[in-house]
């Protein structure tokens, strides 16, 4: 089974008793199909961004619920024939895990970056050692070759199979192979000739 989000989008006319039955209509054919109901959240009347079958507002919905997942189809079929539902929406909603198990990680990250603040003192203290470095770096780099950027070479240099082929002068003569004279048009070779 899966866990899917429902929302439904409901004419704004209708009275709170057939709001109600129109929720329950669809609560029903989840639990029917072999479903079971997580929360049933009412957003109230909220307004739309665009009219939907002339109607500027609609009652919101939030539904949460586990079915397999070849029940959804039947559902959302049932929900596109009832005139109360203007619109719907039916997604998965993620497993992302229990929550034990994601807390140790974002403590220890926590415990990590105040650690490192208390370590290199105060903030401002910590910025303007990093901008001593960064001149002491930049100035070493200077010294070696004036006319080119404080950047390492492994940035700029294009690996070997990367570097492009030098291309024959046209005052040269183009050397080709058997072998590549066999897999060059027929226009080409005429020309060469």
């Amino acid at each position: 089974m899966r866990r899917y989000e429902l929302m439904l989008l409901l004419r704004p006319d209708l009275e709170d008793d057939k709001l109600q039955a129109a929720v329950e209509k669809v609560t029903r054919a989840i639990v029917n199909a072999g479903g079971s109901l997580s929360k049933v959240s009412p957003w109230g009347k909220r307004r739309l961004a665009y009219d939907i079958q002339r109607h500027r507002e609609a009652s919101y919905f939030l539904i949460h619920f586990d079915i397999e997942p070849s029940a959804v189809r039947e559902i959302e079929r049932g929900m596109l024939i009832s005139e109360e539902i203007l619109r719907h929406l039916v997604t998965v909603l993620e497993d992302r895990g229990p929550a034990e198990e994601l807390a140790p990680a974002a403590a220890a990250r926590d415990v990590e970056d105040a650690s490192a603040s208390e370590s290199s003192g105060s903030p401002t203290e910590s910025t303007a050692a990093a901008a001593r470095d960064v001149e002491d770096a930049s100035a070493s780099e200077s010294n070696d070759s004036p006319s080119e950027p404080a950047t390492s070479g492994a940035e700029h240099e294009p690996a070997s199979a990367e570097r492009p082929a030098v291309e024959a002068s046209e005052d040269a003569p183009a050397e080709t192979s058997a072998d590549e004279a066999d897999t060059q048009p027929a226009d080409e070779v005429r020309a060469e000739a």
